[in-house]
């Protein structure tokens, strides 16, 4: 194949590489003249083809071309001393993007050369594609050659399966070829989306924060730059950031100014994007400042309490960072020096009558001398009186004028009206002695005789005489009490608590009237028979304006020293008054109420939640000489890892105060309380307001809550609702509702359930689905309904209830299936199938069968116990005392699981009494002696007992 039709075939074949060598090196010129073939020059890859118009380029097969005989001659020919160099590119052609639609031109530039032409992905560019330039070297002389071509973005487009799409510049000269370097033509481009964008952060002050950015993909690759708030970020100039190779910002330490939007900006020739905004919130965690000075002890004389407080400011919590944990109060007992007031000591003895008739007598302010503030005696330390005319000195006497006398008979005068006083005196104190002796014989034949008679002082309440059928051992608790030890004396039959409790009439006894300066006053008589008047006197009185006249939630009862128990039916909440808890000589009428919650607004603040009724129990400042127990139900999930709980109290002031912090209980205060798992325990010595409340340390912390589902008893419409109730899991918010649904005509259509509610700030979501579609539809616009965290975490809301508005086709459907999914967002959830007939439901699914608790609301005496009391007596006689191996009430503790109370109990004169009224409280109805007979027959006390005393005896 050639570069077109040979003039003719020549007689001798000549090869070209060989002749046109020859023809160079001899000086010689080739010339032609019409446009057919002269010769074919090859060489290597590249073949060109000498026509008339000059060289073209050749891209067949290499053949053995001959030269024909027609005469040629050179027409430009190079200087003899530059014909063997090969040519060398001054410029190369570089790679290039082609910017949209743009056109991209490449250059080569060589020397010396005859010709230069592109090849690009191997194949040869057309000579009329290129744009040529000659000029010659004035340094050198030779011929320089400047070749141009433009690329279009259809001719990269062209080429499919290859990487990229390239060319290079071939150049000849007399001596041969020289190739350039390749330059890459690509198409430039950048994408919309990013393949990671940055993602907003909370860190805490001096964190280190990485934000992730990849750019998207682009040719050629992306610039990445950062702005914060539209602010380009330099990190020459603020070494505080740093960005990776990887395009990541690393901001080394945070402070309260990188606070802002990050955006990641990427950027080629040919567009700039920019990602999502990342919102970066730099908090601060709260500090405490230091402890301020101890104030000063609140009481003036004897015992009383200081205080000290820090805040929360060092540093102050920014950008929702934590308060600072623990207590910004610290209350600590003191010791105030007591004044002492002076006191007169005996007065002297008279002086001797002296010579102007008078007689002198002294004392002194030193029984006791005034001290630490104390006041200074009042009156007279020095005392005169006239001396008579026998004592006075005769010689001064006959020699006094008249002069002298006159003032003497004033003096008299003055006498007889002292005398007179003291005679007045006398009588009044005689009336005053017969009216007290008149007042204690009325008294003995009153109170005295109610006194005498046990059954009376306990008013009206038999001892029990329970009689378990536990052998041998259990009899230690069967022995009737024998209150002859005591001051009153016992008569009457043997009988046992339940025999009794329907007896018992709050009606009798003395009453206890709170006055105004705190004191009471003892009377006798009897209650009123209705209970309203109780509720409207005791709210009448200076500590009680805030008491709630609601009879269904208050219980009241009177109580001597043999204690009691008060209980609210159905709402977990009893006050157990041990014996000996009032002195002996004292009858108080105490009184034990819920308060509601929208009536009593606890300042609550941060992650801090309401976990307990709110419970009142009075009269407050009563004197007890033991601590009573309030059980009361609370909500939290019983792990203190998770949780601060602290009691609080509220003051006569009104203000609520932290009197105790669980799990740093001090056993010398006068609060201990026990966490239980649905129920604490709280010991005061001083009854009044009480309230738990807890303070979350993570988010792992969770209330319970109790679902309830109510529907109308009976259903006459089409449309049907279901109303949804989320609660504390208190027993007194579920009869709460339970009284209130029984009002509406709601019926339970389902059991109550129990749902653990996270503090991670997320709200609750109810929805309902798998309604039969056919029979059935929602009326609700949305999928689900919400109920905000708040207002379910902080606990103010006593219940919190959803609607969903069902409607039926038709009012022949009566079944209803549907499925109750409750859960809390991005948490765990539950679902409930329900399943009933809204006409004929005929379970047992009631409000009345979670109502059980039908006990007495006051029980007095012996009667309120388990434990007879003179068993009691006995044990705690004989455990009090410690035992060097260990039987003691400390055994006692370890075998009914009360062991982490230890030193509670070792504080107090009777550990074993303690350990036992916390026994009763615990188990009230479920208690069983047999067990506790077996854990004493187990500690190895019976011989110090009375196991021996026969039930004929006692």
């Amino acid at each position: 194949m050639g570069c077109g039709t040979a003039v003719g075939k020549p007689d001798k074949a000549i090869p070209l590489r060989s002749f046109l060598l020859g023809l160079l090196t001899r000086g010689l010129t080739l010339s032609y003249t019409h446009t057919h073939i002269v010769f074919l020059w090859g060489v290597e890859d590249s073949s060109i083809c000498l026509f008339q118009d000059g060289i073209r380029p050749y891209s067949g097969a290499l053949e053995p071309i001959f030269l024909t005989t027609h005469a040629a001659t050179v027409t430009h020919p190079l200087p003899a001393a530059f014909s063997d160099l090969l040519p060398h590119f001054l410029v190369e052609p570089d790679d290039v993007y082609i910017v949209k639609n743009k056109p991209v031109t490449l250059t080569c530039r060589s020397t010396p050369a005859t010709q230069i032409y592109f090849k690009c992905n191997g194949e040869w560019v057309h000579q009329d594609q290129h744009l040529i330039e000659r000029d010659v070297d004035p340094a050198t002389g030779l011929p320089v050659m400047q070749v141009k071509i433009d690329i279009s973005r259809q001719q990269v487009e062209k080429i499919f399966g290859l990487d990229d799409y390239w060319c290079q510049c071939v150049a000849w000269s007399t001596t041969g070829t020289q190739k350039s370097q390749k330059a890459y033509v690509r198409i430039a481009y950048l994408r919309k989306n990013f393949e990671e964008e940055p993602l907003g952060k909370e860190v805490a002050l001096d964190q280190e924060v990485l934000l992730r950015c990849h750019p998207p993909e682009g040719v050629p690759p992306a610039e990445v730059e950062w702005q914060r708030n539209e602010e380009l970020i330099d990190p020459k100039t603020d070494p505080n950031f740093f960005i990776t190779v990887d395009h990541n910002l690393i901001i080394k330490q945070a402070r309260l100014a990188d606070t802002g939007n990050y955006t990641c900006v990427a950027k080629n020739i040919v567009a700039r994007r920019k990602s999502s905004s990342a919102t970066v919130i730099v908090y601060v965690n709260g500090g405490w400042s230091t402890w301020a000075t101890w104030s000063a002890c609140s009481a003036v004389c004897g015992r009383g309490w200081q205080k000290r407080s820090r805040s929360c400011t060092n540093p102050t919590p920014l950008n929702g960072g934590t308060s600072c944990e623990g207590q910004s109060v610290q209350k600590s007992a003191c010791t105030a020096t007591c004044p002492v007031d002076g006191g007169w000591s005996e007065w002297s003895k008279w002086s001797p009558c002296g010579a102007d008739c008078t007689m002198w007598r002294s004392r002194e302010c030193t029984q006791p001398t005034p001290s630490t503030g104390g006041k200074e005696c009042q009156g007279l330390d020095l005392q005169s009186l006239n001396c008579t005319s026998e004592q006075c000195p005769q010689s001064e006497y006959h020699h006094l004028s008249q002069d002298v006398r006159s003032p003497l008979s004033a003096s008299g005068a003055e006498d007889v009206a002292l005398y007179v006083g003291i005679v007045a005196v006398a009588l009044c104190l005689t009336l005053l002695l017969i009216v007290l002796v008149l007042v204690y014989r009325r008294k003995k034949e009153g109170l005295d005789a109610d006194v005498a008679d046990s059954s009376i002082l306990t008013t009206g309440f038999q001892p029990m005489g329970i009689k378990p059928t536990k052998p041998e051992n259990s009899h230690l608790l069967t022995i009737q009490p024998d209150l002859t030890s005591t001051t009153t004396s016992y008569q009457g039959t043997l009988r046992s608590r339940h025999e009794v409790t329907g007896k018992f009439s709050v009606s009798n006894g003395p009453l206890l009237e709170p006055l105004p300066n705190g004191s009471h006053t003892l009377h006798n008589g009897k209650l009123p028979s209705d209970p309203n008047d109780f509720m409207n006197r005791l709210s009448s009185q200076t500590y009680f304006k805030t008491l709630p006249r609601d009879n269904v939630n208050t219980s009241y009862g009177t109580f001597n020293f043999l204690g009691g128990r008060l209980t609210l039916p159905n709402t977990g909440i009893s006050l157990l008054i041990p014996p000996e808890a009032i002195p002996r000589g004292k009858i108080y009428e105490i009184y034990l109420t819920i308060q509601k919650k929208e009536d009593m607004r606890l300042p609550l603040a941060g992650c801090q939640t309401l976990l307990s009724p709110v419970v009142s129990c009075g009269p407050p400042g009563v004197m007890l000489t033991r601590p009573v127990i309030l059980s009361m139900d609370h909500c939290s999930d019983a792990c203190l890892e998770n949780w601060t709980i602290r009691l609080k109290k509220q003051s006569y002031e009104g203000m609520w105060e932290d009197v105790l912090q669980l799990g740093e209980e001090v056993v010398s205060e006068p609060y201990y309380c026990q966490l239980e798992a649905e129920t604490c325990r709280v010991f005061t010595e001083q009854l009044g307001r009480f309230a738990l409340v807890g303070e979350s340390l993570s988010m792992a912390a969770s209330k319970r809550f109790k679902l309830l589902l109510f529907a109308p008893a009976y259903c006459s419409t089409l449309e049907y609702n279901i109303r949804v109730y989320c609660m504390d899991d208190t027993q007194d918010l579920l009869k709460e509702v339970m009284q209130m649904e029984r009002q509406l005509g709601g019926r339970l259509i389902d059991e109550p359930h129990v749902l653990l509610f996270k503090d991670s700030y997320h709200n609750l979501r109810l929805s309902i689905h798998d309604m039969p579609q056919a029979h059935w539809r929602s009326k609700l616009l949305a999928g689900y309904q919400e109920i905000p965290f708040y207002h379910i975490w902080s606990g103010s809301q006593r219940t919190l209830n959803c609607t969903f508005t069902l409607e039926r086709q038709s009012m022949s459907t009566c079944d209803l299936t549907c499925t109750l999914c409750v859960w809390q967002v991005e948490g765990e959830g539950q679902s409930f199938t329900l399943d009933f007939n809204i006409s004929k439901d005929i379970r047992p699914l009631d409000s009345d069968f979670l109502l059980m608790d039908n006990c007495t609301p006051a029980l007095a005496g012996p009667s309120a116990f388990q434990i007879p009391y003179l068993i009691r007596q006995k044990i705690c006689s004989s455990l009090d005392t410690p035992c060097p191996n260990g039987a003691d009430w400390r055994l006692l503790a370890q075998r009914l699981k009360l062991d982490r109370h230890m030193s509670f109990f070792a504080s107090k004169a009777s550990p074993t009494s303690v350990i036992l009224d916390l026994w009763e409280t615990q188990h009230f109805h479920s208690g069983n002696l047999n067990q506790l007979a077996a854990v004493m027959a187990e500690i190895g006390k019976q011989e110090a007992m009375i196991f021996l005393v026969s039930d004929g005896e006692c």
